[in-house]
This record gives C-alpha cells, structure tokens and sequence, in this order.
C-alpha cells in the first residue's frame, strides 16, 4: 500500500467523521477541494467537483447550519441525519481512497466511512436529545455551534493535513468512549 492510499484513506476517515457532526459541509468541502484540484477524485466521482454539485452542496450547507440552530427542528433533523450521514460517510470515503481493488475500497469505506459517520451522528444526536430535555431547548444552538465548528475544524483538517485529521478522530473516539462509560448506568 503506498503513502497516497494511506493519506487517502485518513482523508476519507476525516470527512466521514466530519460527516457526523454536518452532513452537507464535509461534502461541500470536498467538492470545494476537488474543484480547486487540491485532492484528486476517483474517476467515477469527479462530478462532486463540478460547479453545479459545488452550487447544490454550498445551498444544502447553509441551509443545514441554519436549521440546525433552531431547538425542535435540530431534533426532527437528528432523526434522518443518521442513516443519511452513513451513506454520506461512505461516499467520501469511496470517492477519496485510491490505489485500491473495489472489494476493498468499498468495504473499506461501508466500515469505516459510514461506521465512523455514524457513531459520531448517533453521538451528536444523543446530546441534543439530552439538550433538548435538559435545557428545554435553549442550549441547542450551542451544541450546534459546537457540532458545526467541529465539522468545519475535521473537513479543513482532513483536506490540509489528512494524518492529523485520523489522529483527531481517533481522539473523538476516545471522548466518546469515555461519555459512554460516565452516563452508562452501573
């Protein structure tokens, strides 16, 4: 396996991670990435940078972070984010590893990508459920600001320094690993 699989492969594991916390962002940054030619794509997914995919993705972007920010509908929006952010997750992983057969591409990216995608959705998605019931709502817009700056953070990260991008999501992990053992009842 050479070094640009394995950076495009903590590429992938960054943006899905990303994907967790916003959907369309590590998308739009993608998109943003291989319009600009800073990452190459696989073939069949250079159309994500196209002009009309980046238009549609930057929409979708902007009208998420603002939903988002509304208590209630941030809830509504939880209950879709999840499988939508394991598709989206292996999507990005699919479209960003290289240099490998399509068996292992795409389990690769089923597992990690939208595993990865999808635990930390699952986990966002708890703490604005325990928001909402704690806070009646009020402290949603902080959890978002924080989900959002985060997925913002992970997707530059993962584009610029793919390396640093694995090591903060295996950081997340370990976060989310030790919440899980404080709130688990003994």
């Amino acid at each position: 396996m050479s070094a640009e699989t394995v950076i495009s492969i903590c590429l992938g594991v960054g943006l899905a991670a990303s994907v967790g916390f916003r959907v369309f962002l590590p998308l739009f940054a993608l998109s943003l990435a291989a319009y600009f030619n800073i990452w190459p794509l696989n073939e069949a997914w250079q159309w994500i940078g196209s002009l009309p995919t980046l238009t549609v993705l930057g929409v979708a972007t902007v009208v998420e972070i603002l939903a988002y920010i509304i208590p209630f509908v941030d809830n509504l929006l939880d209950s879709i984010a999840v499988p939508l952010a394991a598709i989206a997750g292996t999507a990005v992983m699919v479209s960003t590893v290289t240099d490998l057969s399509p068996v292992i591409t795409w389990a690769l990216a089923i597992i990690a990508g939208g595993g990865t995608a999808a635990a930390i959705a699952g986990t966002a998605s708890a703490t604005r459920l325990t928001s909402s019931a704690t806070t009646a709502g009020i402290a949603n817009p902080i959890v978002a600001t924080v989900e959002t700056t985060s997925a913002v953070v992970l997707a530059v990260v993962s584009i610029f320094l793919p390396v640093l991008a694995i090591i903060l999501v295996i950081g997340i992990f370990f976060f989310i690993a030790k919440l899980y053992k404080k709130f688990k009842p003994q």
